[in-house]
């Protein structure tokens, strides 16, 4: 890699020669870790001519450093920063240059918040039972590509290059209207959909758009962690609603409420699901003390045991029910392709403000996505998805039985993940950090769970981006790690 001339240049206040600047830039940009061993420095000639220096200067100054080992020559081919170059000093945060008092300065905190865990390097650790990650052997990365070169062709330049401004890739629109959507049960316009950055981006558009300072949110208890952080950076009031096995009881949702969110087909984490006369009397609840309900539908392709409940938002005859959907947990999480169906006047208002944050997601990842749903490819791998996740399933199944393992929840149709419970004495967070040490990787409870409830006693254990011969060796790493904590 050849380092840009463009980032060369004089400092008229600078005391001393030319070559002795031009020998403190280029000992400056090693020593700040901008030039990197083995980069290749402008030549001297052209160097010169950009600095408007003579070549003679540049020369002297890279001879300098060369005698201090910071540049090596490799004779006709120029100079490069030497492999021997002074490394960057590891500077504290003190040393920063920064007078700003941030902690004064800084008007809404949106960090702090705990989220799950997930190694960035996981696919190194022999025993993953991590949620949400693509396990590389089952996505159809053939077909992908290919749509994608397609979505690159002339046909497609002005969705992959035009400003859309607040519109949606017509063809993805259409395939949710008439393939997704009526899978759930649900009907919808193109007036009543919007594609979102992933559902974590549709249920902040959501938020923002239902919520004030002045209103309630309830939501279930435990829940996604990133729907907790949204609703606090909302500002609005919270109310938790305890779940059972069943998943949101109606009857908790205390009286005004304006939004209730909840994952009634596959509760998360619990992965319990919400019967149909729960389902209606959370809608009759809804109607009688006049509140919205966030629907999140995040796994429903995952039903390799029997077909999934209808839709929550597809018994609506109201108008109050908002679906979330989304892509990731079928294609790939690194996909952020989701989206929002409800009422029109709803739909028209995240719209606007989707469009004042990032305009529109990716013409070219919306047509790409457009062509692998269309032309079959996506139906072929939720097919390949659930063969697998059912073979997985039974070996989960056998393994935590023939250890011990107690699971406090799976999901009736199917699903991905169990919810389990530790033995009383066990920290599952200390858990997983023993078990890290041993290339076994799960997600502790905590995370799900209100701040007063750190020491909860539940675990995730995934199987999507595990494979079959693995699970049944990690599951008994696992069990053993409790009984020596137990002891």
């Amino acid at each position: 890699m050849s380092i840009a001339v463009e980032t060369f240049f004089l400092d008229p206040a600078f005391e001393g020669t030319l070559q002795q600047q031009i020998q403190q830039m280029v000992a400056g940009g090693i020593l700040s870790g901008r030039f990197r061993p083995g980069e290749k420095l402008p030549s001297s000639r052209k160097l010169a001519q950009h600095l408007g220096v003579s070549r003679i200067t540049v020369t002297l100054a890279y001879n300098e450093l060369m005698a201090d080992d910071y540049l090596s020559s490799a004779g006709r081919s120029g100079y490069f920063v030497s492999e021997n170059a002074p490394e960057p000093p590891q500077l504290s945060p003190r040393s920063s240059l920064d007078t700003v008092d941030w902690a004064r300065a800084i008007g809404n905190r949106f960090s702090g918040g705990l989220q799950i865990e997930k190694p960035l390097d996981w696919r190194k650790y022999k025993y993953p039972f991590l949620y949400g990650q693509v396990d590389p052997a089952l996505f159809d990365r053939q077909n992908w590509r290919l749509c994608a070169v397609r979505a690159l062709g002339q046909r497609d330049f002005d969705s992959l290059t035009a400003d859309q401004v607040d519109r949606d890739d017509p063809q993805l629109l259409e395939f949710i209207a008439r393939n997704t959507l009526p899978r759930r049960g649900i009907l919808a316009n193109p007036d009543e959909i919007l594609i979102t950055v992933g559902a974590q981006n549709a249920l902040w558009l959501a938020a923002q758009v239902l919520l004030t300072q002045r209103r309630t949110a309830a939501h279930e208890d435990p829940c996604y962690p990133g729907l907790r952080t949204i609703l606090h950076q909302s500002r609005c009031h919270r109310v938790e609603i305890p779940v059972d096995g069943d998943g949101l009881p109606p009857d908790l949702i205390p009286k005004g409420v304006d939004v209730v969110f909840t994952t009634p087909s596959h509760q998360c984490p619990t992965a319990s699901t919400m019967p149909i006369t729960r389902r209606k009397e959370l809608l009759r609840r809804a109607s009688e003390d006049d509140f919205l309900i966030v629907e999140d539908d995040y796994e429903f392709e995952m039903s390799f045991l029997k077909p999934p409940s209808p839709a929550l938002k597809s018994l609506d005859e109201d108008g109050r029910v908002i679906y979330v959907g989304s892509f990731s947990k079928s294609l790939f999480p690194g996909l952020r392709l989701g989206y929002l169906v409800g009422s029109a006047p709803f739909i028209r208002e995240a719209r606007a403000l989707r469009t004042a944050v990032l305009r529109h997601p990716p013409g070219h990842m919306q047509r790409t996505a457009a062509y692998f749903l269309s032309l079959g490819h996506y139906d072929a791998l939720v097919r390949r998805l659930r063969n697998a996740l059912h073979d997985r399933r039974r070996v989960m199944d056998h393994a935590l039985a023939e250890h011990g393992l107690t699971v406090a929840g799976a999901g009736a149709f199917g699903g991905s993940s169990y919810w389990m419970r530790a033995p009383d004495g066990i920290d599952t967070h200390e858990l997983a950090s023993r078990l890290r040490e041993k290339s076994v990787l799960i997600e502790p409870g905590a995370a799900f769970c209100e701040s007063n409830q750190r020491e909860y006693k539940h675990y995730r254990l995934a199987y999507s981006s595990i494979s079959a011969a693995q699970i049944s060796p990690g599951v008994a790493l696992i069990a053993a790690e409790i009984k020596d904590m137990l002891r």
